[in-house]
């Protein structure tokens, strides 16, 4: 039985990643009858660290190839990662105290408060289709990108569920290929569906409407 593309080298799927992403069947978005331009890059929870660099060096390679369906000029990609907009937004929100962020409050009650409580507040504060959407719904109409990366996922869990995050995008992100960058497994059976693994141990609900990039053809 051969490896999962998944489960080879970084180089191996490094040469994937960019010949598909490269390809004008992807950016034009061709063949998904009728489904998302969603894509999940699953990995190894412990490559994390290979797989920041791997991004860095993907979006590098993307920009500087020709493709003749972008006018001979490379892919633009636009990262954004989950962590980072949700620090922004808790940065941004005032907290109870006047002139004090949530941020601020978070960092000095979090050494005193439970875990189910901390993530109850957060939650409420990151309400995914109320913020994080409209937020990231900001970045994509001010930004100039063939294609976008999405990461930071396994950073914020539990208080934001990767399921969640794509469902709420259906209809913000559907304009322009998406890629997730999933640190787990994206399971797909007949008898169960799809679902997302997060870091291959917690069932992340089932999601259906993403391909797994590493079965996607260029």
């Amino acid at each position: 039985m051969s490896l999962k593309l998944s489960h080879q080298s970084l180089a191996v799927r490094f040469d994937h990643l960019l010949k598909v992403i490269s390809g004008e069947r992807f950016l034009q978005m061709r063949g998904l009858n009728n489904d998302l331009p969603f894509y999940i890059c699953e990995y190894k929870a412990g490559e994390e660290q290979e797989m920041q660099r791997m991004r860095r060096q993907l979006i590098n390679a993307l920009a500087s190839q020709t493709i003749p369906c972008l006018g001979g000029r490379g892919v633009k990609v636009l990262e954004i990662n989950l962590y980072d907009v949700c620090v922004e937004l808790l940065k941004a929100r005032e907290g109870s105290d006047e002139g004090v962020s949530v941020w601020q409050q978070l960092l000095t009650i979090e050494p005193e408060v439970d875990k189910d409580a901390l993530k109850e507040l957060i939650q409420n504060v990151l309400d995914v289709k109320g913020y994080l959407i409209p937020a990231i719904g900001d970045r994509l109409s001010e930004a100039d990108f063939d294609v976008l990366f999405l990461s930071g996922i396994g950073e914020v869990f539990p208080f934001i569920r990767s399921h969640n995050v794509l469902n709420n995008l259906q209809s913000t992100a559907k304009y322009k290929p998406t890629v997730m960058f999933f640190p787990g497994e994206y399971r797909y059976s007949l008898e169960q569906g799809a679902s997302l693994e997060l870091f291959g141990l917690l069932h992340d609900d089932k999601y259906y409407r993403a391909f797994n990039i590493y079965e996607t053809q260029a």
